[in-house]
């Protein structure tokens, strides 16, 4: 047996600290942390941990590194629960640790199912069947009950050579790449020769030259000449968000701010800029859009929308300007947005006091003429869900989304956020107008580059330019069924290595 294994196997207390450890470390490879090579690092000692061991004690040690990753990586869901949801901070505390062990369950199910069903050769099995069975659990993760494609390992790898997998395979690619490497250096520790050594090097290589390469296109290209656009970031408190004088001091300060924008061709305010709902403010929002207009430009703004023939309220970017236009978010939170099974959780609503929090999800395709411009829009979380975005393509020339990242204080979340959409703009080879509330504002490349940011936590008007852009990645065209089918391909490959030699005692194997 391979010295490393059995170290980990005679050592329980190390392997299970080991596996939180490596949970944690894995955290931080994503923003503002940003530490990258432990995005390959941490699940390679998840799998070398995973090795030759009985499902149950797998699954364990794959609990321990969901509760080690999530917890680190989403513990910010406390200060939207508490600090401003109103919920007491016992029970904030305890929704936000029951929704972390129940994301935890998602690697413990991973190891148990490659414990007990998974082709255990130390080739086939850590250097390709672990990462693609991790890529497939990511991809569950993204869509089961409404979806929470967080932590990605492909999103830590926008700043990396990994990137260039991006506008390919979509952040699922760039997550298998990374999978890839980890399983190459789990079979380098395994199956330790210079043989292995010699050939793990050149695959892992391999794999970083590929993404190289592929970065090294241009997919879409430059439609028009650059615009001006203005990011305008009234920073209001959410505490004071909802206050008795609330509208008329987000008038005052939206419409100040915007005529320090004037000129721009685009002038986007944020998610929910003005508290209530379009129609009640409609006659000073056309004002100021008039001003807007007269320079050349076109007011965005995020707000609600009421519609009076339904009753449906709705989470909107809308268009001011000229003939007024609406698209409403179709991808609404559970609890901050709607609340799930009602009629067992309706209790909730005594702890949980959100603002319009009863919305309606909307319908059609993410796209609104803006002054002649096409641009594709996102509301807040929505931007995390890459599938969806691309359904503004090929039309868009540009992103849009609008956010309130103000509901996570200074925590790591909006940091995560901005990392998130920065996918965006890589797997659509499209710039993108990311307005928040109290930041962090950006106008995003095509690559995902970041080519202006707004300081978090202050008033500002964020003025830059952007360029339109035309034409289709490959992930705009295929979306994610190009690395899911990939995936699969890989984890076939695997299953056609011979069966296992079954340790009667353990039920584990040997390698």
């Amino acid at each position: 047996m391979n010295p490393v294994i059995a170290i980990l196997e005679a050592r329980p207390r190390l392997s299970d600290a080991l596996a939180l450890l490596a949970g944690v470390l894995l955290a931080l490879a994503f923003a503002p942390y940003a530490l990258r090579p432990l995005s390959i690092l941490a699940p390679a000692l998840l799998f070398l941990l995973w090795w030759d061991r009985t499902p149950g004690r797998a699954a364990w040690l794959g609990y321990l590194f969901g509760l080690g990753m999530f917890g680190a990586g989403v513990h910010w869901i406390y200060h939207s629960l508490y600090l401003f949801g109103a919920a007491i901070a016992p029970l904030a505390a305890f929704i936000t640790a029951l929704f972390v062990a129940f994301l935890a369950l998602y690697p413990a199910l991973l190891g148990y199912l490659l414990a007990r069903f998974g082709p255990r050769l130390p080739g086939l099995a850590l250097a390709v069947c672990f990462p693609a069975a991790w890529v497939l659990f990511e991809w569950w993760r993204g869509w089961f009950l409404t979806g929470f494609p967080w932590l990605l390992l492909g999103t830590a790898h926008v700043d990396t050579a990994l990137a260039g997998y991006v506008p390919v395979l979509g952040a699922y690619g760039a997550s298998l790449a990374a999978a890839l490497m980890a399983g190459l250096l789990a079979w380098m520790v395994v199956r330790w020769s210079l043989r292995t050594l010699g050939g793990g090097l050149a695959a892992l290589a391999l794999v970083w030259a590929l993404g190289v390469g592929l970065a090294r296109i241009e997919w879409t290209g430059v439609d028009g000449e650059p615009i001006t656009v203005s990011l305008v970031q009234g920073n209001v408190d959410q505490k004071e968000k909802w206050g008795p004088d609330a509208v008329e001091e987000a008038l005052e300060l939206y419409g100040g701010l915007t005529r320090q924008a004037l000129g721009s061709d685009i002038v986007l305010w944020p998610e929910t800029a003005i508290p209530t709902f379009y129609h009640e403010v409609e006659e000073p929002m056309t004002e100021i859009a008039a001003e807007v207009e007269a320079a050349g430009g076109a007011l965005v703004t995020g707000i609600f929308v009421y519609r009076f023939a339904t009753g449906d309220m709705y989470n909107s970017i809308v268009h001011v300007t000229g003939h007024p236009a609406a698209y409403h978010k179709r991808h609404l939170v559970p609890f901050g947005e709607y609340l799930p099974l009602r009629g067992l959780l309706m209790w909730l609503d005594d702890y949980l006091d959100i603002p319009m929090s009863d919305l309606s999800p909307g319908s059609g395709r993410p796209l609104l003429d803006v002054g002649g411009i096409i641009v594709g829009t996102s509301v807040c979380y929505e931007d995390a869900f890459g599938g969806q975005v691309i359904q503004a393509l090929p039309e868009a020339q540009l992103l849009v989304n609008v956010s309130n990242d103000a509901w996570f204080g200074d925590s790591i979340a909006p940091h995560q956020h901005l990392e998130i959409a920065r996918m965006r703009s890589l797997e659509t080879g499209r710039d993108m107008l990311r307005a928040t509330n109290t930041g962090v504002s950006a106008v995003i490349g095509h690559r995902g580059e970041l080519i202006a940011t707004s300081p978090q936590f202050e008033t500002h008007v964020l003025t830059a330019e952007a360029r339109l852009r035309s034409g289709l990645t490959p992930f705009g065209r295929w979306g994610n069924g190009a690395a899911l089918l990939l995936t699969f391909g890989l984890l076939l490959l695997s299953r056609r290595a011979p069966p296992p030699k079954v340790m009667e005692d353990t039920g584990r194997t040997r390698g």
